[in-house]
């Protein structure tokens, strides 16, 4: 695309940055189409802030792995015996290949050393030596700085139990940005909850942002949800709170009494969170964090979502599910994550037509503009503002 072009989609976005929420629009057509725009998402965005790879639970001891792509490259978080958490790089220094190739390794387990399967190098894992390399055979006859060779390392921090990775070594950190929200969340003790299961979607044909908005409204829950959580959770009693910055909630309480709403929005009635008030007991609280992760708290579970952009017109859309660790020795278990699952994917289902639906309406030509916000579309509004903040300067040449 021409420089002109994205100097003028800059414009356009900073200029919706500027507006009230009352006269706020949506993002021009080609914000979600364009290869360059997409290019400095994940330079300034996607390589420059902080980005969910998952939950501290699923690398609970020392020695476990968890392998991710969050970053847009092969990463891996691992605990070592001290229970230090690292995020290494996964691509080998000798000859690139991924030390944990998904063809040939689960996305979680155990190991001591990291293994490159092509030439055999190994990695450590322990303390400060984190991604240091181990081995190497028959390397022995050539000038090779053994010493020197590491794998490289990225910031790390544990949010909530959740792992929270960063590329840009200048980034601010991430706790005191979402001081606030940690709050809100405490009665749901994400830190203290394990994974139920985890489901993934890839090469999804829709630019990443279109599902984030997707799953920051619940507008569309009479629309796209009419027969599974429209009747549960009404989008018309979703409560928005007024916020600014990175991050955002909104509570929606049940339509019926909270036992059979929770039947209905989760396919099961699991073992409610201890600790619970009657506010949260009684319905949705729907939180999320710029750029990509959502989380849906209600008063047995915790999903949390997070779109990972693959291309200008698609991604990949994740999810965990965190329940309370009590919960898997209830003999019911099994059947309530099956129950779980399958709603999750009825629901997935029902917004994946949304969201290719919407793609295509913004393929057309000219593609549409100006479209208007609802009130409870404020985290959009909200969301054009951080990446305003992110990309606006950022995207300009000299």
């Amino acid at each position: 695309m021409p420089h002109r072009e994205l100097a003028s989609l800059l414009d356009e976005l900073t200029r919706l940055a500027s507006l009230p929420l009352e006269r706020g629009e949506t993002l021009p057509a080609r914000a979600y189409s364009s290869e360059d725009f997409y290019r400095l998402e994940r330079e300034h965005v996607f390589r420059a802030d902080w980005l969910c790879a998952g939950h501290a639970n699923q690398v609970a001891r020392p020695g476990d792995y968890l392998r991710t792509e969050v970053l847009g490259e092969p990463v891996v978080v691992t605990r070592d015996e001290d229970g230090t958490l690292h995020a290494l790089s996964r691509v080998c220094r000798h000859r690139f290949m991924d030390v944990l190739p998904p063809e040939t390794t689960p996305e979680q387990g155990a190991l001591k050393r990291l293994t490159c399967p092509y030439h055999a190098w190994t990695y450590r894992l322990n303390g400060e030596y984190a991604g240091q390399l181990a081995g190497a055979p028959l390397m022995g006859r050539v000038d090779f700085d053994r010493a020197a060779c590491r794998l490289p390392r990225y910031r790390l921090e544990v949010w909530n139990g959740l792992l929270m990775i960063c590329a840009d070594p200048h980034a601010p950190a991430l706790g005191r940005q979402l001081d606030g929200l940690t709050t809100k969340l405490a009665p749901y003790r994400l830190p203290d909850l394990v994974v139920a299961y985890t489901a993934a979607w890839e090469g999804v044909g829709a630019n990443w942002k279109v599902a984030l908005e997707n799953g920051s409204e619940n507008y569309h829950h009479m629309g796209s949800h009419a027969a599974t959580l429209e009747p549960v959770l009404p989008g018309k009693d979703t409560v928005v709170d007024d916020c600014d910055g990175r991050w955002f909630t909104m509570y929606t309480p049940f339509a019926a009494d909270s036992l059979r709403a929770a039947e209905g929005a989760t396919g099961a009635v699991g073992t409610v969170i201890p600790g619970l008030g009657e506010r949260e007991l009684s319905g949705m609280t729907i939180a999320g964090v710029f750029p990509h992760l959502v989380m849906a708290l209600l008063p047995d579970s915790v999903t949390f979502a997070r779109w990972i952009p693959t291309g200008p017109a698609t991604h990949d859309a994740h999810f965990t599910v965190l329940v309370p660790p009590e919960a898997r020795a209830e003999p019911g278990f099994d059947a309530y994550v099956d129950a779980s699952r399958q709603q999750l994917e009825t629901i997935q289902n029902e917004d994946a037509v949304a969201i290719r639906g919407v793609q295509r309406g913004l393929a057309t030509d000219p593609g549409p503009s100006g479209g208007r916000f609802s009130h409870l579309e404020r985290p959009l509004w909200q969301f054009q503002r951080y990446l305003a903040d992110r990309l606006a300067q950022r995207g300009r040449l000299p």
